[in-house]
């Protein structure tokens, strides 16, 4: 008697008659991929009906978070849509994602072992010919509201309030380590020296455990980044373009930018699929930083059940499509060799 009366029409009615590719369209996930979720989440955002009231079921808790993640919509306007007041929006929003950094992350996000890297190596070679290669590196920044402390901070280069994610991604283009959260003015190399992943491959041991001789230089794995990070024994990056370059330099360079457009093809199917990163979120720092991170958490779960989204009106939205794209199809027809290049880099060239 105390709750004001609202109409779940939509949800009740219309969304259980969508065909998978109607469910697709409009929550951005497979129907697969968001049974997943509610199966997982369930135990820890479930309610139970009472005497005075019932409770919001576990699916439309879920459905609300999603909504929000995928399309970025007010909260009073997902309100109306689901039939539920204003704080029920905000407190599934929340409650799913602390659940799923809490629960799906360990699962979905983890750090290689030894064999996982071989196999991650033996791809990176196979497709884009690049060898001991693990992963691709790069930043993205996710637009905030000013926040209330140092809000010069995070105004970044781009003329908006940002904060940095980070990531890195395998061959197949899944995330194995995120880190978000640093103000957008923070240059790239910074928040990688500062990252929980410097401190983990600086010492060398996770990523020497499987050298091959290359030109007569021992060589572990590696990742690939942009020339804005430092070059380290398991981080390399281009040769500056100097117009003196060697043909095997160039060749480096080459390669070294086809692999590493998976990273940027993972950003742009991210933050396609997950609107809510391509615009400022109405939410307070905290929150947007655990909602970039669930984001990237249901990237791979969406990648994992190979969830075919498609944006329906590309043209209408920003571009997102990698300028690299097509240099990854020429790298699996090219020939050139790359062996020479490396081992300029593991003898000192290009700092």
């Amino acid at each position: 008697m105390w709750a004001y009366p609202r109409s779940g029409h939509w949800w009740d009615t219309i969304v259980p008659d969508f065909t998978p590719l109607q469910f697709m369209q409009n929550f951005r996930v497979s129907s697969e991929s968001f049974e997943y979720n509610c199966s997982q989440v369930k135990h820890a955002i479930g309610r139970r009906n009472t005497n005075y009231r019932l409770c919001v079921p576990i699916r439309m808790r879920v459905a609300i978070a999603i909504w929000k993640l995928a399309t970025g919509g007010e909260y009073r306007t997902i309100s109306h849509l689901f039939g539920v007041g204003l704080s029920t929006v905000f407190i599934c929003v929340q409650e799913f994602c602390n659940t799923v950094i809490k629960v799906l992350l360990p699962i979905h996000i983890r750090f290689p072992d030894a064999e996982k890297l071989l196999e991650m190596a033996t791809f990176f070679n196979n497709r884009w010919r690049v060898p001991q290669c693990v992963g691709a590196i790069d930043g993205s920044h996710i637009p905030i509201i000013a926040p209330e402390d140092y809000p010069r901070d995070y105004f970044s280069h781009k003329g908006w309030h940002s904060i940095v994610l980070q990531a890195v991604v395998d061959g197949k283009g899944f995330f194995w380590d995120v880190c978000v959260g640093y103000p957008g003015s923070v240059h790239d190399a910074r928040v990688l020296r500062q990252s929980h992943l410097w401190e983990a491959l600086s010492d060398g041991e996770l990523l020497g455990q499987n050298k091959v001789s290359i030109s007569g230089c021992d060589v572990g794995h590696y990742l690939i980044g942009d020339p804005a990070y430092p070059m380290q024994n398991w981080l390399m990056k281009p040769f500056s373009d100097t117009g003196r370059l060697t043909p095997e330099q160039h060749t480096y360079n080459y390669r070294l930018s086809s692999a590493r457009s998976v990273v940027e093809m993972s950003f742009g199917r991210l933050k396609g699929q997950w609107r809510c990163l391509l615009k400022r979120n109405d939410c307070k720092l905290e929150l947007s930083k655990r909602i970039a991170l669930t984001c990237c958490v249901l990237h791979n779960i969406c990648e994992e059940h190979s969830d075919n989204f498609t944006e329906e009106h590309p043209d209408r939205t920003l571009n997102i499509e990698p300028p690299v794209q097509t240099l990854t199809e020429r790298a699996n027809t090219e020939g050139a060799d790359i062996r020479a290049a490396l081992m300029m880099h593991f003898n000192g060239g290009n700092e």
